[in-house]
């Protein structure tokens, strides 16, 4: 199975899917992480995308599509896969079905209002070393010494997480992303879910969704 998570930015995707991993087993690949991977290994396609990226501007699709590209051929995704931040434009979702046309896809969208996109993200810290997320309004804060609990890494804040470039980003988001959504609507293959409620709430509407597509899975090859 192909999952993509749709949202905004500081919707949850990136928590979701690491839940989803854990309780499927499908690798979470995050569009985002790949992104700042090639940044600061300045690879050549991280050069390329540092500039846009700090600027709250969607990478290149070229750029991107070659990053996935690359990470979905790997082994382990063999069986399937989470996708967390892509395809976000026709172009992307276009593309994706080229590079792995077999696939069975499940689009959730994790839908939030934009207050709570600008608090989420403006108050968000991340571990410079392992990626964990804190938040200094929320029951997870960071420490005095802005390190780690976990592996004692230096905590940052994004610079696309400042609030000029939040707005930015939504607006991007929902100008580039939106028909996306339209997209897998006409396929069939999209389901809503609502991003307000706590992380675990959120996670166990997903998972009623991944288990119902299972089922009806089931059901047609029993029938067949």
């Amino acid at each position: 199975m192909r999952l993509i998570l749709l949202g905004a930015p500081g919707s949850g995707k990136g928590t979701q899917g690491d839940l989803i991993e854990k309780k499927f087993g499908f690798p979470k690949i995050s569009a985002g992480d790949l992104l700042r991977k090639a940044v600061n290994d300045m690879t050549s396609i991280g050069k390329k995308a540092q500039h846009g990226m700090q600027k709250g501007e969607l990478v290149k699709d070229h750029l991107i599509i070659e990053l996935i590209k690359q990470r979905i051929q790997k082994n382990d995704c063999k069986d399937g896969y989470i996708l967390d931040g892509f395809p976000r434009n026709l172009s992307q979702a276009y593309s994706l079905e080229k590079i792995d046309p077999g696939q069975k896809e499940l689009a959730v969208d994790i839908q939030i209002h934009k207050r709570t996109v600008m608090k989420r993200l403006s108050s968000r810290y991340i571990c410079s070393k392992c990626n964990h997320i804190y938040n200094i309004n929320k029951e997870i804060r960071p420490s005095a010494e802005k390190k780690c609990e976990q592996c004692g890494g230096k905590l940052i804040q994004r610079k696309d997480d400042k609030p000029e470039v939040i707005k930015n980003r939504l607006a991007v988001y929902h100008q580039k992303t939106e028909p996306v959504i339209n997209y897998y609507k006409k396929k069939g293959v999209y389901k809503a879910v609502n991003g307000e409620s706590i992380p675990q709430v959120v996670f166990e509407q997903i998972c009623s969704i991944i288990n119902e597509s299972n089922m009806e899975d089931n059901e047609v090859e029993a029938v067949s």
